[in-house]
């Protein structure tokens, strides 16, 4: 199998007993990059985002990275999800604060829909804060046939900051 082109989004708004919301993003970080099946990682700046959907939340810290693995796509989605519970991940409600969200968003150009993953995610297109950190490490990535550097949320900064 070849070696498949990968992005992750890495986020958190809730701290917890292992640390505040740049804690749990600066080790999944650590943890991605150490990976022994990951290879030439990279990851964009991190950036303070307004919560998507359900708003009445705080600001999310937000990155992604990308790695080269030649791993199958649900064995990638078990290590995420590993990491999430390494790290005390905890969740108050569906689309509301967490202490780290780790997503799959692409898997090679491979498209992918079961139960447990869909990927390329489905949010992609309408998160600038997936879609503006993504394009800082992969200015000329295409998903399902879409330039993403043309699309309008590539330019859509608003409640999207870079984290100092």
């Amino acid at each position: 199998m070849s070696k498949k082109l990968c992005h992750v989004g890495i986020g958190s708004n809730l701290g917890n007993e292992l640390g505040k919301p740049i804690d749990h993003i600066n080790q999944a970080i650590a943890w991605l990059k150490n990976h022994p099946n990951f290879a030439d990682f990279c990851v964009s700046s991190l950036y303070t985002s307004k919560a998507f959907g359900v708003t009445d939340q705080p600001d999310f810290i937000n990155a992604v990275a990308k790695f080269y693995t030649d791993l199958p796509a649900l064995h990638i989605l078990d290590i995420l999800q590993g990491f999430e519970q390494q790290a005390k991940r905890v969740r108050v409600r569906r689309w509301g604060e967490r202490s780290l969200d780790l997503d799959l968003l692409t898997y090679g150009d491979e498209q992918i829909d079961n139960e447990r993953l869909t990927v390329p995610h489905m949010g992609i297109f309408e998160r600038n804060f997936v879609v503006i950190p993504m394009l800082e490490i992969s200015p000329d990535i295409v998903i399902r046939g879409q330039i993403i550097k043309n699309l309008e949320i590539a330019n859509k900064h608003q409640g999207l900051t870079r984290a100092k």
